[in-house]
Protein backbone atom coordinates (compact mmCIF):
# COMPACT_ATOMS: atom_id res chain seq x y z
CA UNK A 1 0.00 0.00 0.00
CA UNK A 2 1.23 3.55 -0.88
CA UNK A 3 2.09 5.84 1.67
CA UNK A 4 -0.88 8.47 1.98
CA UNK A 5 -0.17 11.86 1.43
CA UNK A 6 -1.92 15.22 3.25
CA UNK A 7 -1.75 18.50 0.82
CA UNK A 8 -2.23 21.56 2.99
CA UNK A 9 -3.47 25.16 1.36
CA UNK A 10 -4.45 28.21 1.65
CA UNK A 11 -5.43 29.35 -1.83
CA UNK A 12 -5.89 28.38 -4.78
CA UNK A 13 -3.62 25.24 -5.11
CA UNK A 14 -1.83 25.07 -7.97
CA UNK A 15 1.29 22.70 -6.68
CA UNK A 16 -1.53 20.84 -4.82
CA UNK A 17 -2.78 20.55 -8.40
CA UNK A 18 0.54 19.32 -9.64
CA UNK A 19 1.07 17.00 -6.75
CA UNK A 20 -2.94 15.61 -7.46
CA UNK A 21 -1.43 14.88 -10.87
CA UNK A 22 1.80 12.94 -9.81
CA UNK A 23 -0.27 10.46 -7.31
CA UNK A 24 -2.25 9.54 -10.38
CA UNK A 25 0.66 8.35 -12.26
CA UNK A 26 1.27 4.30 -12.28
CA UNK A 27 3.95 3.54 -9.99
CA UNK A 28 3.99 7.11 -7.88
CA UNK A 29 5.33 5.76 -4.65
CA UNK A 30 2.77 7.71 -2.67
CA UNK A 31 -1.37 8.74 -2.48
CA UNK A 32 -2.70 11.77 -1.72
CA UNK A 33 -5.57 10.80 0.57
CA UNK A 34 -6.69 14.31 2.33
CA UNK A 35 -6.49 17.91 1.12
CA UNK A 36 -6.98 20.33 4.18
CA UNK A 37 -7.13 24.37 4.31
CA UNK A 38 -6.98 26.80 6.76
CA UNK A 39 -9.21 28.78 5.30
CA UNK A 40 -12.54 28.00 3.64
CA UNK A 41 -12.88 29.97 0.63
CA UNK A 42 -9.43 28.73 -0.43
CA UNK A 43 -10.30 27.80 -4.47
CA UNK A 44 -7.98 24.73 -3.92
CA UNK A 45 -10.75 23.00 -2.13
CA UNK A 46 -12.95 22.63 -5.57
CA UNK A 47 -10.18 21.35 -7.55
CA UNK A 48 -9.81 18.73 -4.95
CA UNK A 49 -13.00 17.83 -4.68
CA UNK A 50 -13.16 17.66 -8.51
CA UNK A 51 -10.33 15.58 -8.48
CA UNK A 52 -12.03 12.77 -5.96
CA UNK A 53 -10.02 13.74 -2.94
CA UNK A 54 -10.90 13.83 0.39
CA UNK A 55 -10.95 18.25 1.34
CA UNK A 56 -12.12 19.91 4.97
CA UNK A 57 -11.29 23.26 6.10
CA UNK A 58 -9.56 23.44 9.67
CA UNK A 59 -10.02 27.09 10.56
CA UNK A 60 -7.17 28.82 12.13
CA UNK A 61 -8.68 32.49 12.16
CA UNK A 62 -10.61 33.60 15.87
CA UNK A 63 -8.45 30.26 17.37
CA UNK A 64 -5.45 30.12 19.62
CA UNK A 65 -2.88 28.07 17.45
CA UNK A 66 -2.56 25.07 20.10
CA UNK A 67 -6.09 24.71 19.43
CA UNK A 68 -5.74 24.74 15.29
CA UNK A 69 -2.81 22.62 15.24
CA UNK A 70 -4.79 19.99 17.96
CA UNK A 71 -8.07 20.21 15.35
CA UNK A 72 -5.37 19.75 12.11
CA UNK A 73 -3.19 17.02 13.71
CA UNK A 74 -6.68 15.11 14.80
CA UNK A 75 -7.68 14.83 10.89
CA UNK A 76 -4.28 14.48 9.66
CA UNK A 77 -3.79 11.05 12.17
CA UNK A 78 -7.72 10.16 11.47
CA UNK A 79 -6.81 9.80 7.99
CA UNK A 80 -3.73 7.45 8.00
CA UNK A 81 -1.62 10.34 6.92
CA UNK A 82 2.07 9.20 6.76
CA UNK A 83 3.65 12.24 5.48
CA UNK A 84 2.16 16.17 5.01
CA UNK A 85 3.18 18.60 1.88
CA UNK A 86 2.62 22.41 2.40
CA UNK A 87 1.87 23.52 -0.94
CA UNK A 88 1.05 27.40 -0.73
CA UNK A 89 -0.15 26.75 3.55
CA UNK A 90 -0.03 30.70 4.72
CA UNK A 91 0.15 29.20 8.65
CA UNK A 92 3.71 29.22 10.62
CA UNK A 93 3.56 25.92 12.77
CA UNK A 94 4.98 25.64 16.05
CA UNK A 95 7.72 23.72 16.80
CA UNK A 96 5.49 21.04 18.99
CA UNK A 97 3.76 19.91 15.57
CA UNK A 98 6.95 20.09 13.21
CA UNK A 99 8.44 17.83 15.83
CA UNK A 100 6.09 15.52 16.05
CA UNK A 101 6.01 15.38 11.91
CA UNK A 102 10.01 15.55 11.47
CA UNK A 103 11.04 14.00 8.47
CA UNK A 104 7.63 13.71 6.94
CA UNK A 105 6.82 17.26 6.43
CA UNK A 106 7.66 18.99 3.17
CA UNK A 107 7.17 22.07 1.97
CA UNK A 108 8.11 24.33 -1.33
CA UNK A 109 9.61 27.81 -1.18
CA UNK A 110 9.65 29.84 -4.26
CA UNK A 111 13.47 31.47 -4.03
CA UNK A 112 16.66 29.25 -3.93
CA UNK A 113 17.21 28.65 -0.08
CA UNK A 114 18.84 30.45 1.60
CA UNK A 115 18.24 32.66 -0.34
CA UNK A 116 14.97 35.49 -0.01
CA UNK A 117 13.08 33.14 3.09
CA UNK A 118 9.71 34.81 3.86
CA UNK A 119 7.24 36.40 1.27
CA UNK A 120 7.27 38.46 -1.85
CA UNK A 121 10.33 36.31 -2.81
CA UNK A 122 10.24 37.23 -7.04
CA UNK A 123 10.08 40.90 -5.97
CA UNK A 124 13.28 40.60 -3.61
CA UNK A 125 15.44 38.84 -6.41
CA UNK A 126 14.72 41.27 -8.62
CA UNK A 127 15.79 44.04 -6.28
CA UNK A 128 18.79 42.50 -5.73
CA UNK A 129 19.67 42.29 -9.09
CA UNK A 130 20.56 37.84 -9.19
CA UNK A 131 20.82 36.41 -12.26
CA UNK A 132 19.37 32.93 -10.98
CA UNK A 133 16.34 32.61 -8.87
CA UNK A 134 14.48 29.66 -8.69
CA UNK A 135 12.26 27.23 -6.31
CA UNK A 136 13.17 25.02 -3.22
CA UNK A 137 11.84 21.88 -1.74
CA UNK A 138 12.61 21.24 1.65
CA UNK A 139 11.92 19.27 5.06
CA UNK A 140 10.01 21.51 7.64
CA UNK A 141 11.32 22.55 10.79
CA UNK A 142 10.79 24.86 13.85
CA UNK A 143 12.42 27.66 11.75
CA UNK A 144 10.48 29.60 8.92
CA UNK A 145 11.74 28.29 5.29
CA UNK A 146 15.16 26.71 7.71
CA UNK A 147 14.61 23.16 6.87
CA UNK A 148 17.33 20.79 5.36
CA UNK A 149 17.01 21.25 1.27
CA UNK A 150 15.69 18.21 -0.52
CA UNK A 151 15.74 19.24 -4.09
CA UNK A 152 16.09 22.89 -5.82
CA UNK A 153 15.30 24.18 -9.72
CA UNK A 154 16.92 27.22 -11.00
CA UNK A 155 15.37 29.46 -13.63
CA UNK A 156 17.46 32.59 -15.28
CA UNK A 157 16.07 35.86 -14.32
CA UNK A 158 15.85 37.40 -18.06
CA UNK A 159 16.63 41.12 -18.78
CA UNK A 160 13.00 42.75 -18.78
CA UNK A 161 11.33 40.49 -16.13
CA UNK A 162 8.84 41.94 -13.48
CA UNK A 163 7.77 40.28 -11.00
CA UNK A 164 4.71 38.09 -12.74
CA UNK A 165 7.30 37.00 -15.59
CA UNK A 166 9.67 36.16 -13.06
CA UNK A 167 6.87 33.95 -11.03
CA UNK A 168 5.69 31.93 -13.54
CA UNK A 169 8.74 31.21 -14.86
CA UNK A 170 9.51 29.94 -11.48
CA UNK A 171 6.00 27.92 -10.92
CA UNK A 172 6.42 26.09 -14.02
CA UNK A 173 9.39 24.38 -12.48
CA UNK A 174 7.74 24.20 -8.77
CA UNK A 175 5.51 21.96 -10.59
CA UNK A 176 7.52 19.97 -12.10
CA UNK A 177 10.05 19.65 -8.97
CA UNK A 178 7.44 19.35 -5.67
CA UNK A 179 6.03 16.10 -7.37
CA UNK A 180 9.35 14.65 -7.91
CA UNK A 181 10.92 15.40 -4.80
CA UNK A 182 7.54 14.10 -2.21
CA UNK A 183 8.10 11.00 -4.75
CA UNK A 184 12.10 10.83 -3.36
CA UNK A 185 10.59 11.10 0.11
CA UNK A 186 8.07 8.92 0.63
CA UNK A 187 9.78 6.02 -1.36
CA UNK A 188 12.51 6.37 1.38
CA UNK A 189 15.18 7.98 -1.36
CA UNK A 190 15.36 11.10 0.61
CA UNK A 191 15.38 11.25 5.20
CA UNK A 192 16.40 13.23 7.40
CA UNK A 193 20.03 12.75 9.19
CA UNK A 194 21.65 14.58 11.41
CA UNK A 195 19.61 17.83 10.90
CA UNK A 196 20.84 17.57 6.90
CA UNK A 197 19.01 15.87 4.18
CA UNK A 198 20.07 12.46 2.86
CA UNK A 199 19.36 11.91 -0.69
CA UNK A 200 19.90 8.47 -2.76
CA UNK A 201 18.55 8.72 -5.97
CA UNK A 202 19.24 7.37 -9.24
CA UNK A 203 20.85 10.53 -11.11
CA UNK A 204 20.86 12.73 -7.77
CA UNK A 205 24.00 15.48 -8.16
CA UNK A 206 24.64 15.28 -11.57
CA UNK A 207 23.82 18.68 -13.09
CA UNK A 208 23.96 21.82 -11.71
CA UNK A 209 20.34 22.05 -12.45
CA UNK A 210 19.83 19.33 -9.40
CA UNK A 211 18.15 16.94 -11.85
CA UNK A 212 14.58 15.49 -10.50
CA UNK A 213 14.37 12.18 -8.61
CA UNK A 214 13.89 9.27 -10.82
CA UNK A 215 10.18 8.39 -10.08
CA UNK A 216 7.58 7.01 -12.91
CA UNK A 217 5.99 8.44 -15.43
CA UNK A 218 7.98 12.13 -14.12
CA UNK A 219 10.31 14.11 -16.22
CA UNK A 220 14.31 13.36 -15.18
CA UNK A 221 15.51 16.76 -14.97
CA UNK A 222 14.37 20.25 -14.10
CA UNK A 223 12.08 22.10 -17.18
CA UNK A 224 12.34 18.82 -19.50
CA UNK A 225 9.56 18.16 -21.52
Amino acid sequence: MRPRVAVLISGRGSNMAALLAAARLPGFPAEVSLVVSNRPDAAGLALAQAAGVPAQVVESRGRPREAFEAALDSALEAAGIRYVALAGFMRVLSPAFTAKWEGRLVNIHPSLLPAFPGLDTHARALAAGVRLHGCTVHFVTSGVDEGPIIAQAAVPVLEGDDEAALAARVLQQEHLLYPAALGWVASGHAWLEGGRCIVAAKGAGAALSNPLPDVPGLPTQAGSE
